[in-house]
């Protein structure tokens, strides 16, 4: 059971203001912005953990000891061509969330609202980390890493996310999944990486359908402003 802890060095203030929903706007406070990105870097507890399964193309099915067959086209998809697959699980832990609720409840909202943000960031540069690292191993082994693809996103169910979270052996990072599928603690994701073999092109114009420029949801605020046309 591989386990991973990104060392996180910098919190990007530009991502933190785009997951804040500011995007370009400039009438906010800078300096509560690099303070959000601080804080989020001394709380933050990154961590990942994943296991790799043989993948079974034909069937979409993710050979586990339980096996898990993938239904949603999307996720089909996007691991057309790939042998195996590696499930990932990572998080920031607990402690940023318990401060920006700290924060919200002494009215420190535009605070509380970056501080969150930063956790977003924070999370997704993890998972970077991660996925880096789970290239690597992959090509000891003749492999390639594709690109992550989560539950919840881009037409597969956020209902699979307890048997993802199980196949990643997230409960050994503190990781859990609540009735309504989300998964605590908040600032945590799960992910599916197709490993394809070395010889085979990966078709990057299936991955890429998960970039902003070809998602449906165009009132995201998240939603990156700089999209080719």
């Amino acid at each position: 059971m591989p386990m991973y802890h990104p060392r996180l060095t910098t919190i990007d203030p530009a991502e933190t203001k785009r997951y804040a929903g500011l995007g370009s706007k400039s009438d906010f406070s800078a300096a509560l912005l690099a303070e959000a990105c601080t804080q989020g870097q001394l709380l933050a507890i990154p961590k990942g953990v994943w296991q790799v399964y043989v993948y079974d193309q034909e069937e979409h099915t993710i050979l586990s000891p339980d096996p898990l067959v993938l239904t949603a086209d999307s996720v089909i998809k996007h691991l057309h061509g790939a042998s195996q697959v590696a499930v990932m699980a990572v998080t920031i832990g607990l402690p940023l969330e318990q401060e920006v609720s700290n924060l919200f409840s002494q009215n420190q909202y535009t605070l509380a609202l970056l501080l969150d943000a930063a956790g977003t960031t924070a999370v997704e540069t993890a998972c970077d980390a991660v996925c880096t690292v789970i290239g690597q191993h992959a090509g000891r082994s003749g492999l390639t890493a594709g690109r992550r693809f989560s539950p919840g996103y881009g037409g597969w169910s956020v209902e699979v996310q307890p048997e993802i979270l199980k196949l990643a052996t997230g409960a050994s990072i503190e990781l859990s999944v609540t009735d309504t599928k989300m998964l605590v603690p908040r600032k945590s994701v799960t992910a599916i990486v197709g490993l394809y073999p070395y010889h085979q092109t990966v078709n990057l114009s299936h991955q890429q359908e998960l970039a902003c420029d070809k998602c449906g949801q165009a009132g995201c605020h998240a939603r990156k402003e700089t999209i080719s046309k």
